[in-house]
């Protein structure tokens, strides 16, 4: 029984990776990146992708779970970690805009199922405006920031921002986004 465990801890770890790199090659290439170019960032087959996402959109939607329970995670632990509450919510904030990035192949990569998409928001919602909610709840309690923006109204804002960054080097978000939350700075 033992080894049974193990290999189930191994597995799960292999596909935690799997899915930490499809993130990263999801990031730079957009989610039609070729399955290839996820393995090798993995150090994995093809095979084993295959096999565990047998559609672009299984992986996809993997990816966007793993995502969203990394973003989760990352709020009370930056908290806890960081002197500052304004810090930890930017740093928090870098790694919502990452997920927001890839995000934004997702509807594509699911085409027709409009209710998987919004069931996944849903979710999305569900994990994070909490989150959120507590670093800017932190940052006010601290002095760190003067403002009573509210969680969805900053989430949103910077998913709005980060629309239309795929394929236009010109544009970056995160600039756009300091600007956001520098503005919520209490002076």
């Amino acid at each position: 029984m033992e080894a049974g465990r193990s290999r189930r801890s191994d597995a799960l770890r292999n596909e935690q990776k799997l899915l930490t790199a499809a993130a990263e090659v999801f990031l730079v290439s957009g989610v039609d990146a070729p399955i290839r170019e996820i393995a090798a960032q993995a150090g994995i087959g093809t095979g084993t992708i295959y096999r565990n996402f047998p559609t672009r959109a299984d992986l996809v939607v993997a990816v966007y779970r793993h995502q969203v329970e990394e973003c989760a995670e990352a709020g009370p632990r930056l908290l806890a970690e960081l002197d500052s509450p304004l810090e930890a919510l930017r740093q928090w904030v870098d790694l919502f805009v990452d997920f927001l990035v890839t995000k934004h192949g997702l509807a594509h990569a699911m085409q027709s199922d409009s209710s998987g998409f919004e069931a996944l928001h849903v979710y999305f919602l569900e994990r994070l405006l909490p989150i959120c909610t507590e670093l800017l709840a932190a940052a006010t309690e601290a002095g760190e920031i003067d403002s009573d923006i509210q969680a969805y109204e900053l989430m949103r804002g910077i998913g709005n921002l980060c629309i239309g960054r795929e394929g236009d080097t010109a544009y970056d978000p995160r600039r756009l986004i300091t600007l956001l939350l520098d503005g919520l700075q209490a002076h």
